[in-house]
């Protein structure tokens, strides 16, 4: 039986008695790409921001690896959420480096992330030069540095060109052969159901769905069904 690489428990955030995440539970298997699809504002960056280390859950309860989170499972985990932290002034190798630094890697991991994410040939440019797609590529090198057993992608492909998306989701395909799970959310049902194993959807921080990857069909009448439910008439 596969493993669960991640399990949340009831996981709920609440800002100022409004629920952004409310009660979700969900299992997400070891070596797999887990779609997390919702409109949005429906809840998914703060769901994944809580994982992540990011944001204090309310009321919590993750596992990671079958261990309860703690600071130590960031130790696991590699997260891309919203823009790429990079510092524009620097080169992408240097911004690796200044990462490596502090978290204790060898510098011999810089080239390999680069090459992962085709950066070997950047050179001395800046990374406030880089186009969006580049910044996202050295973006999702950085999250890659520390060897992640679970990678967290939000939104990957906003604001990329066509190649650009295309080249992403070959990557996100390929990560589960290298032991590498996957996250990645999106309200662009195609984006996801060319990539993902296992789905779950999200509305008004409510998980409506779970399970493996449907038909295309179903899927668009199964996220209509479940995001549409919440939408507040105009």
């Amino acid at each position: 039986m596969q493993k669960n690489i991640l399990e949340t428990r009831e996981l709920s955030k609440v800002y100022r008695e409004q629920k952004a995440v409310n009660a979700v539970s969900i299992q997400v298997r070891e070596n797999t790409v887990y779609g997390l699809l919702g409109a949005n504002g429906a809840g998914k960056s703060t769901l994944l921001k809580m994982i992540a280390g990011i944001v204090r859950p309310t009321q919590e309860s993750i596992l990671v690896d079958g261990e309860v989170w703690s600071r130590k499972s960031l130790n696991k985990i590699g997260s891309l959420i919203e823009s790429p932290a990079i510092y524009g002034n620097l080169s992408a190798r240097e911004n690796l480096k200044v990462r490596t630094r502090m978290l204790g890697l060898p510098e011999e991991r810089i080239d390999e992330v680069l090459e992962t994410v085709g950066l070997t040939q950047t050179g001395k440019k800046r990374a406030g030069k880089f186009s969006m797609g580049m910044k996202q590529r050295l973006g999702l090198a950085i999250a890659l540095l520390n060897h992640p057993k679970l990678l967290i992608l939000d939104e990957p492909t906003n604001g990329l060109d066509p190649i650009g998306i295309q080249d992403l989701r070959q990557m996100i395909q390929e990560f589960p052969q290298k032991g590498i799970t996957v996250i990645v959310s999106s309200h662009i049902l195609s984006e996801v159901s060319q990539v993902a194993d296992d789905i779950g959807i999200i509305a008004d921080g409510v998980l409506g769905y779970q399970g493996e990857m449907p038909h295309e069909e179903k899927l668009e009448s199964l996220f209509m069904e479940i995001a549409g439910a919440g939408r507040k008439e105009w």
